[in-house]
């Protein structure tokens, strides 16, 4: 009479367990790593808001965002650099709480015709002194134009970012012609189409029938806090909603992970 040999079910042990577990949270722990990184060097760049405006617009409001990086160190200057061979005309800054702007001008090569007559010099520079801007915050600075050129496609404001450490950013690299964005780009202003005078065909979002692009906000509006946001809703949505898809990643992730334990687990019970 022959007798059935049984195998022993194989129980998972502590140390097995305790291994699986350290290690589904290792992974979570990276993915982590990774959202939070993503979405810091989302916002980490100095930008222009609005992103685009119609060419020759008049009378609107550029608005750079300054996010400080550092988390050991404040922002304490910052030097926005404005484009000369197709100056912005007319240029006004609005006054920054706790912030003083000093606004250089420069001859220009090749004076600019306007129905108001011929312009010989523009503005070159902005510099913003006087205030800091803490970890995790930004500061916005508005600056009014009466008038952007009308020949170019986009244009780019080269901005050096100073913090209370000494060290200095320079965001000054623009991006090649279908290319990669650079470690540290210019905040670049995109010139559409103006759309022709009596009609909107053509016209981008945020201008007039004219093709001139309407107003961001008063020149002469004061606005407190680093936490002001002025920057376009698409661009924020957009930056919102990637985050937003990497931090879903990670709970299924986790998950995933956690399930696969227990379920282990489970099958190592005797019936």
């Amino acid at each position: 009479m022959s007798t059935a040999r049984t195998t022993p079910m194989r129980r998972t042990t502590p140390l097995r367990h305790s291994t699986t577990l350290r290690r589904a949270g290792a992974v979570v722990a990276v993915a982590a790593v990774a959202v939070l990184a993503a979405a810091g060097a989302a916002s980490a760049h100095v930008t222009v808001h609005p992103e685009s405006y119609a060419k020759g617009a008049t009378d609107g409001v550029l608005t750079f965002r300054v996010p400080n990086e550092d988390s050991a160190a404040a922002t304490t200057k910052v030097q926005v650099f404005l484009p000369t061979d197709h100056p912005v005309l007319g240029v006004l800054v609005s006054p920054r709480d706790g912030w003083t702007a000093k606004v250089t001008n420069t001859k220009l090569k090749t004076p600019v015709k306007t129905d108001d007559g011929t312009i010989t010099d523009a503005v070159s520079e902005i510099t913003w002194t006087g205030g800091k801007i803490g970890a995790g915050q930004f500061e916005d600075f508005d600056v009014a134009f009466g008038q952007l050129p009308d020949n170019v496609d986009e244009l780019a404001f080269k901005t050096l970012q100073t913090y209370s450490d000494g060290k200095t950013v320079r965001w000054i690299e623009e991006a090649e012609s279908g290319g990669e964005e650079p470690e540290n780009p210019a905040p670049v202003l995109e010139l559409t189409a103006k759309a022709a005078k009596g009609t909107t065909e053509g016209a981008t979002e945020g201008t007039t029938q004219n093709g001139a692009a309407a107003p961001a906000a008063s020149a002469g509006t004061k606005s407190s806090g680093s936490s002001t946001a002025t920057a376009s809703a698409d661009d924020s949505t957009a930056r919102g909603l990637g985050v937003a898809g990497l931090v879903v990643g990670v709970l299924g992730l986790a998950a995933a992970a956690f399930a696969v334990v227990r379920g282990r687990s489970a099958g190592s019970r005797p019936e």
